[in-house]
């Protein structure tokens, strides 16, 4: 598909750096809230770990790119393409050695540790407030990009984590729709679940284990209404009564309703369960439309996202936004670059060509996300998604969740013993 069908150009070049930020309604640093293109020029380096692949390159440099030198002709961009595998060693690398890239693409959660660490630059001395932020995007994925009540990174994408049901198989079972409560989750998933003569499963009621394990108990966390840490980010609440009840779930899912046995599914499947019809219902990823695109688009009209329903709403996100290194030597041609990104135009093809979810909630009337149902879905919700990240120490300690919750599902430790053990070690390193 060719970029000119992705993208819906409403507005000339000349303005698409502008439309995203709102800059107009600045009220600190007035007189450098507008980029003069004239007077903006430089040599600037781009990281990123979005844009990967043929396609992604093409677009990025055979489509954005010159309409960004259209606008801001004497500034020249050295992209550098990385994975998020290889995101973290890379920036840490970079840092160490002082050859800090002045645009970075980072993931949520990995803001807190490189603005502790003095890497970025705070967008409001570059003329660029929350307030502006907050007329474009929800404030919890405005939230996302700050450190110590500062602003360091605008989003451009989101991916997502909800409920979704395969409604053909819920109606064969008698359920007109996806469970509305933590109790219906558990009566559907037993009443969709299907073993064989000998016990062996076959289709999973309700699956988890496709999921990455941090991501699976963070949805169910806050559809208990818990989060992860404190208002000011210096202690865990993962396992408060709200954490333990949510690994709970997810314990008695597999161990008492056994409505998924370890081991059925797993994040390296090649197709989703959802898809295949080895799962009734599970957490997935906003890209399973996609998947589902490519694998057996006949299931596509069976595929009913939710949100999954406790004491709260629970759904996760996490993305990529963009940030300015605070060494740059040429800051306003890093700023006019990170605005031309994150603009509803450049960003709507970067979400498209990846299948994620578009940060501007402007973009919710696009072609693209009309015609994709999970990303529809992901942003008509938004107001009661959740993020995961919080302390500066988040990239050290995000590893060890997994490891806890699967000692849980497997009965090693009961859920209070596995998320006990984990805060006595995400503490150790928020006060190291």
């Amino acid at each position: 598909m060719e970029v000119k069908s992705r993208m819906r150009r409403t507005a000339s070049v000349a303005m698409v750096a502008l439309m995203g930020l709102g800059l107009a309604a600045c009220s600190a640093g007035e007189a450098d809230a507008d980029l003069n293109p004239d007077e903006v020029s430089g040599e600037i380096s781009l990281l990123t770990p979005i844009f990967e692949g043929s396609p992604g390159q093409d677009l990025l440099e055979d489509e954005l790119l010159p309409q960004f030198y259209e606008e801001y002709p004497n500034v020249t961009v050295n992209v550098d393409y990385t994975t998020y595998g290889n995101l973290n060693e890379k920036l840490t690398t970079a840092v160490v050695s002082g050859l800090v890239p002045d645009v970075m693409l980072m993931g949520v959660g990995w803001i807190e540790a490189f603005a502790d660490k003095g890497v970025l630059a705070d967008l409001g001395e570059l003329g660029l407030s929350e307030a502006d932020l907050k007329e474009s995007y929800t404030d919890e994925i405005v939230e996302a990009g700050m450190w110590d009540g500062n602003v360091y990174a605008v989003p451009i994408m989101l991916d997502t984590r909800f409920g979704v049901a395969r409604m053909d198989i819920l109606k064969e079972a008698g359920y007109d729709s996806p469970p509305s409560s933590w109790d219906e989750l558990i009566e559907i998933a037993e009443a969709t679940t299907v073993r064989s003569s000998n016990g062996s499963l076959e289709r999973a009621g309700f699956d988890m284990m496709s999921l990455d394990a941090r991501q699976a108990f963070e949805t169910v966390l806050f559809s208990a209404g818990g989060d992860l840490f404190n208002a000011d980010a210096t202690e865990p609440t993962f396992n408060s009564d709200e954490g333990v009840a949510a690994l709970g779930l997810m314990a008695d899912l597999v161990n008492k309703y056994e409505v998924e046995d370890i081991g059925f599914t797993s994040t390296d499947d090649i197709v989703n369960p959802l898809i295949n019809g080895r799962a009734a219902m599970g957490i997935a990823h906003n890209n399973l439309w996609t998947q589902a695109l490519e694998a057996d688009e006949t299931v596509l009209d069976n595929l009913e996202p939710f949100v999954i329903q406790g004491e709260s709403s629970g759904m996760f996100f996490g993305g990529t936004l963009a940030t300015v290194a605070n060494n740059s030597k040429n800051p306003q041609a890093a700023r006019a670059l990170l605005e031309f990104l994150s603009s509803p135009e450049a960003a709507l093809a970067a979400n498209e060509q990846r299948g994620n979810v578009p940060a501007l909630t402007e973009l919710l009337d696009s072609d693209y996300v009309q015609s994709n149902r999970f990303v529809q879905f992901a942003m008509e919700n938004l107001d009661v998604a959740k993020r995961e990240g919080g302390p500066a120490q988040w990239l050290e300690v995000r590893g060890d969740f997994a490891p806890a919750v699967q000692a849980a599902l497997l009965g090693q430790k009961t859920p209070e013993e596995a998320l006990d053990d984990l805060a006595a070690l995400v503490q150790t390193s928020i006060d190291r």
